[in-house]
């Protein structure tokens, strides 16, 4: 892969001319909020600071766009959005709001966007969310080769990104998602009732021994049938007879192995099996 990223809506003329457009893939529908529209001081916003929207139609200074967490399509003038790009590629963002995007709820450590120069078409910045969020300058070579230190040059941003996703290599920390990548739900503010788990109120005292002995798991019996199997299988092993079983049943004992420890072991000490 060259330093053109060839992407699916921009001709090969225009790629030819301008390398950097051809960066900016099928994915240039996407938009990210960059302001409150409306503001809160007018009235509730339909679309908050960091919200991502798909472009449905362009109309000189007002979009149509639907929100793609929430479905919810309105117009927004095109000073309140900017373009994204692969999910980390932010057309037109200042340094001051890089910081406000990165600082979002919803983005971690190692949370990062590129920034396109506002002054400066091929001119890139990295900011990248730590303690604080932390900015570096991409620099270009005459060959269109990218590089944020000398010694790490990167044929384009994509290989750039990947290699500082595998490790920090001298920044701050290794990338870890692109800003706002991370879906944030809406907390369920009427969560309702906990389900209501019903049980039987019984005395143990009055408690049968047939009941608590009994593995029936059809009969009506308040004990659970978890507890009834557990009390078999004790008295079973411990050497009890169950009561409720029939004695020809009781004789049916030759495939079960029975691990006893004797009371005093010595370095002969062996394992007696019952067959």
């Amino acid at each position: 892969m060259g330093n053109v990223i060839r992407g699916g809506s921009a001709s090969n003329k225009v790629n030819a001319e301008n390398p950097d457009s051809a960066m900016k893939g099928s994915d240039d529908d996407i938009v990210v909020v960059i302001d409150d529209y409306p503001a809160m001081e007018i009235s509730e916003p339909i679309y908050r600071m960091g919200e991502k929207l798909r472009v449905i139609a362009q109309e000189a200074y007002w979009w149509r766009v639907r929100s793609v967490e929430t479905g919810k399509e309105n117009y927004i003038p095109n000073s309140h959005v900017v373009r994204v790009y692969h999910g980390w590629l932010f057309e037109g963002v200042g340094r001051q709001k890089a910081e406000e995007l990165l600082l979002l709820p919803g983005n971690r450590v190692g949370s990062f966007l590129v920034r396109e120069s506002t002054s400066e078409r091929g001119l890139y910045s990295l900011s990248v969310k730590h303690r604080a969020v932390k900015h570096y300058r991409i620099f270009r070579l005459d060959n269109s080769w990218y590089y944020i230190t000398p010694k790490l040059t990167f044929q384009c941003l994509e290989d750039m990104i990947n290699h500082y996703s595998d490790c920090a290599d001298g920044l701050c920390c290794t990338l870890t998602t692109p800003c706002l990548s991370g879906k944030t739900e809406t907390p369920d503010l009427n969560p309702g009732p906990p389900p209501v788990v019903m049980r039987h109120n019984f005395d143990w005292n009055k408690v049968d021994r047939t009941q608590l002995v009994s593995t029936d798991s059809h009969s009506d019996n308040m004990v659970s049938y978890g507890v009834r199997n557990s009390i078999a299988a004790y008295l079973s092993f411990s050497g009890q007879e169950d009561p409720n079983q029939p004695r020809a049943d009781r004789r049916k004992k030759k495939s079960r192995s029975v691990y006893a420890i004797p009371e005093h072991r010595n370095a002969n000490t062996e394992y007696e099996e019952d067959f």
